[in-house]
């Protein structure tokens, strides 16, 4: 008789339950039972209520700030790897500190690498996650890393829109090849917004290089965090004659003022994926869920096939 290979079974970090619960269904299969105990001085104790040993299972969690998520997902790999289970991938649709990946000045930590390297320690045998800030991030990782692109989702959708004189934008020069890859799918133009900052998540000054006069524009970014940068570059692309201005960044992180910023802004809409659990409602935020794009990923990789077809760019 052939061997049967078992099928994976898949759980879920308490931010990201909704989004593993869609993961799931569109696997075919339901979360597995976790227990997550509380100390009363705020330690926590995540506990596999059901037997893994020998199996190959799917944490499912972001990592963003603040920092108990990624402890849980590092308390979750642990248990799993003391319990016997044959491959742990961790799925991290949004891997956070990422935009620590190098030193940029004298004294501060490469947050991302060492992250890495708790993720190995704790037990993961491979990585699953979607447009890390930096790709080189890849090579921190000494296990497998699937870096998955939300292009996936987003190309389809600004095709449905059928805009005339679509033009795409980078917020900075960091985010250019991002936008020239878009820009050749889409076969349209490109533009890149030139900022300084006075400190993180503050812009002293920007600049736009290129026209977008009588053209609908679409920002691409990996992340919007405060929002600064997009609603200041969608104001600016409006004073230079732009007929619109869209934006679409794979993380919604949205922290501080961010939905007041956006509301007040000339951005039409923000599209985003449901990578991080979205904090409130906006007219102007459309999330695009992600699942079947992990879910197709993580088929492929239990049963040992090409995942090639999933990067469009």
């Amino acid at each position: 008789m052939a061997y049967q290979v078992p099928e994976p079974k898949f759980f879920a970090c308490s931010n990201s339950k909704d989004l593993a619960e869609k993961i799931a269904n569109s696997y075919g299969t339901k979360l597995g039972n976790v227990n997550l105990s509380r100390y009363s001085d705020g330690e926590f104790q995540p506990s596999f209520e059901e037997s893994v040993r020998g199996a190959r299972i799917f944490l499912i969690g972001s990592t963003h700030p603040s920092s108990e998520n990624l402890m849980e997902m590092l308390l979750m790999l642990d248990a799993a790897k003391r319990a016997s289970a044959r491959h742990i991938t961790a799925v991290m649709p949004y891997f956070g500190w990422a935009r620590q990946d190098r030193k940029d000045k004298p004294r501060v930590p490469i947050a991302a690498k060492l992250i890495a390297k708790m993720l190995e320690t704790a037990g993961a045998t491979r990585i699953i996650t979607m447009d890390l800030h930096a790709d080189q991030i890849q090579g921190f990782f000494e296990k497998p890393v699937d870096h998955l692109f939300a292009s996936t989702m987003f190309l389809p959708y600004l095709r449905d829109l059928n805009l005339d004189n679509l033009t795409i934008a980078s917020p900075d020069m960091g985010g250019s090849k991002r936008a020239y890859a878009y820009s050749k799918a889409l076969e349209c133009d490109v533009v890149i917004c030139y900022k300084q900052r006075a400190k993180a998540n503050v812009i002293s000054h920007m600049e736009l290089i290129g026209d977008v006069t009588g053209k609908n524009v679409v920002l691409v970014d990996d992340m919007v965090d405060t929002a600064g940068t997009l609603t200041k570059a969608a104001d600016l692309m409006m004073e230079r004659g732009a007929l619109s201005v869209r934006a679409i960044t794979t993380h919604g992180l949205l922290s501080g003022d961010a939905y007041e910023k956006i509301e007040k802004s000339q951005l039409l809409e923000l599209i985003v994926t449901d990578s991080i659990p979205i904090r409130k409602q906006s007219e102007k935020v459309k999330v695009l869920s992600c699942d079947e794009l992990f879910a197709d990923v993580m088929h492929r990789v239990h049963n040992n096939t090409s995942i090639a077809s999933k990067f469009l760019m």
